[in-house]
């Protein structure tokens, strides 16, 4: 298909629109792409919104970018960006989240987690700004970097590296999940594991003791 600078479609299949009248949101996609407008399909209905505009089930459209192929929107209260063609759920209201992780051999707290829905292992690491993940690690993620990341440097003791900095659309550790958060991917093949950095912890409520580490939405 030809791409356009004006409109950029995805078809999803011949699915039937059905309208559900929920209160609540729970799964979105992004179907249709226009300049300051967008098709959804919100819980298995089929809006047409403009930016600014609220859906019956309290989704607004806060911007559009037809170059990225995203659009913004925001739903209970939470902000997430949209890719074309990628279902987002989860958006449904729940209680605060909570995580307990317990330190390996080597006294660093690792867990398994979530990074736009994909899984991964995180090191905790409060002396990291943000998350950080190689290169490669982002590639299997499917996090396409190099294409909506800005370019950046950073120094290591190897010398000088090229990174990106770029936002999730969501990370998961436990009963956690945060949207929107900022992360790093450094070219090459450190760090061997993926930081949890502050971008993440600095948004919950940290216990660590000797014997564990307590997370907590606030």
């Amino acid at each position: 298909m030809k791409r356009s600078s004006v409109l950029k479609i995805a078809l999803l299949g011949a699915g039937l629109f059905v309208a559900h009248g929920v209160a609540a949101t729970d799964k979105v996609s992004l179907q249709a792409l226009f300049k300051d407008k967008a098709i959804v399909l919100v819980d298995g209905t089929r809006r047409v919104l403009q930016v600014g505009q609220d859906s019956p089930e309290g989704l607004k459209l806060l911007a559009t970018d037809t170059a990225a192929e995203t659009a913004e929107i925001e739903v209970n209260g939470k902000r997430q960006t949209l890719n074309l063609g990628v279902v987002v759920s989860s958006f449904a209201p729940r209680g605060k989240g909570s995580a307990t992780l317990y330190p390996a051999g080597n006294g660093h707290f690792f867990t398994a987690g979530l990074i736009n829905g994909r899984p991964v292992q995180f090191m905790v690491d409060t002396g990291a700004t943000v998350i950080a993940m190689n290169s490669g690690v982002a590639q299997s993620l499917g996090v396409d970097y190099r294409r909506n990341g800005h370019r950046s440097v950073a120094s290591t003791p190897g010398g000088y590296v090229r990174t990106y900095d770029i936002k999730l659309d969501s990370v998961q550790v436990g009963d956690i999940t945060l949207y929107n958060v900022d992360a790093s991917v450094i070219e090459g093949n450190d760090p061997q594991v993926v930081l949890l950095g502050m971008s993440f912890l600095g948004q919950l409520d940290m216990k660590r003791d000797d014997e564990k580490m307590e997370l907590n939405e606030r």
